[in-house]
């Protein structure tokens, strides 16, 4: 309300307006071979994932606005074919990945509404100091993450401090709705060579989210980060590392600390390592996550369970390592990926690439190479994904 009553009177003190608008056209193909010996999806009959399917994609940025206000649209139109043995599936969409209206109503206050993806931190694989956005989706240079609605009120009093207060109201553009109502307050500050963060969150009939983020450049080469949470989970599914015993459903998870420690190294050619660690304690010790498989493979009703309420990582200790190319090239860009699990000493290799072919079109490709057996968690579900097309830069 406050923004609406605000904003007739900043727009008619503030005749400049500029607006600007880009997009990007993608045309995808995708194949996914399933495995035929999953415990989590035998015969793909739970899941019904697709294992083949075509995209034509269109993502737009469109601005708007002066000193004082400012409009922001990304609208997402979306046409997939899916298909699996189970026969095609046509999607078609058209919605708002993320939309804002921004009011500067001082040099230090401003306000703003609208769809906004609520992610910070340095970390490639997950962030956990984030309660929105755990997995960040940077291990898919393909994602599209959508926003949270939300109304936001903002303090930056310089350049090196930052205050926001946030009410979400809703999840934005995804089925379930468990953020409605939610209040997160975030804290920032910025020094010369470090970076560094707070998240307070609460979301009802949860308990509340603590995170934290830093950075620090050590060198012109090497930049230290981390990130840390501490939280508890709605519909937790609890495996006990007894078989016998049943999976069950805790309406709130005992509170657990998520944390990620990392490293990244750029040479001089303009190439970087990212090296990562992350524990997070939400997932499943060895043997919990071994009867966790051994409970999905013994009843199809348990295997669904599995798949429908599993915490967001299967296991307790991560390594990623993700080397990329010089991110200043204008020829393409590449990035190889490799995951391995501690828990289940389970592995997983993925790497993107793309090159341009002219000064709009450029040919993308993205492979994910699980290795491993069904009962371990990056190949519980399939055996390799390719995907491949071209994508066209607008205007």
């Amino acid at each position: 309300m406050l923004l609406l009553l605000l904003v007739p009177a900043a727009s008619a003190e503030e005749p400049e307006w500029r607006t600007t608008w880009d997009g990007t056209l993608y045309g995808y193909a995708n194949s996914t071979s399933l495995r035929g010996d999953s415990v989590l999806n035998p015969g793909n009959r739970i899941a019904r994932l697709p294992q083949n399917s075509a995209t034509a994609e269109g993502r737009f940025n469109l601005k708007a606005g002066n000193d004082t206000l400012r409009v922001t649209l990304r609208p997402v139109l979306l046409a997939q074919d899916n298909r699996n043995a189970f026969g095609s599936q046509r999607q078609n969409e058209a919605y708002l990945s993320q939309w804002q209206v921004r009011l500067r109503a001082s040099e230090a206050w401003s306000v703003a509404a609208g769809r906004e993806v609520l992610n910070w931190g340095p970390a490639q694989f997950r962030s956990p100091s984030s309660p929105f956005y755990f997995d960040n989706g940077r291990s898919n240079p393909m994602r599209e993450l959508s926003g949270v609605d939300a109304l936001k009120l903002s303090w930056t009093p310089d350049m090196e401090r930052t205050l926001a207060l946030v009410r979400i109201t809703g999840s934005g553009h995804v089925a379930q709705d468990i953020r409605r109502n939610s209040w997160l307050l975030k804290a920032d500050r910025r020094g010369g060579d470090w970076v560094g963060g707070l998240a307070l969150a609460h979301t009802p009939g949860q308990g509340a989210f603590l995170g934290a983020h830093g950075q620090f450049t050590a060198s012109d080469a090497l930049l230290l980060y981390a990130e840390a949470s501490s939280s508890s989970r709605a519909a937790a599914l609890q495996s006990p590392a007894d078989v016998a015993l049943p999976f069950s459903i805790a309406a709130r998870s005992p509170r657990r600390t998520d944390v990620l420690a990392g490293a990244a190294w750029t040479f001089d050619n303009g190439q970087s390592l990212n090296t990562e660690y992350l524990h997070t304690g939400h997932g499943y010790r060895a043997a919990e996550e071994g009867a966790y498989f051994a409970r999905a493979a013994a009843s199809p009703l348990w295997a669904g369970q599995a798949l429908a309420y599993s915490p967001p990582l299967l296991g307790r200790d991560y390594l990623h390592l993700v080397w990329q190319s010089n991110l200043m090239e204008t020829g393409g860009y590449w990035r190889a990926m490799a995951t391995h699990s501690f828990t289940d000493n389970g592995n997983e290799l993925s790497g993107y690439g793309e090159i341009a072919l002219t000064g709009h079109v450029t040919a993308f490709a993205l492979a994910i190479l699980p290795m491993d057996g069904a009962r371990q968690e990056f190949s519980s579900l399939l055996r390799r994904s390719v995907t491949a097309g071209l994508k066209i830069a607008l205007p």
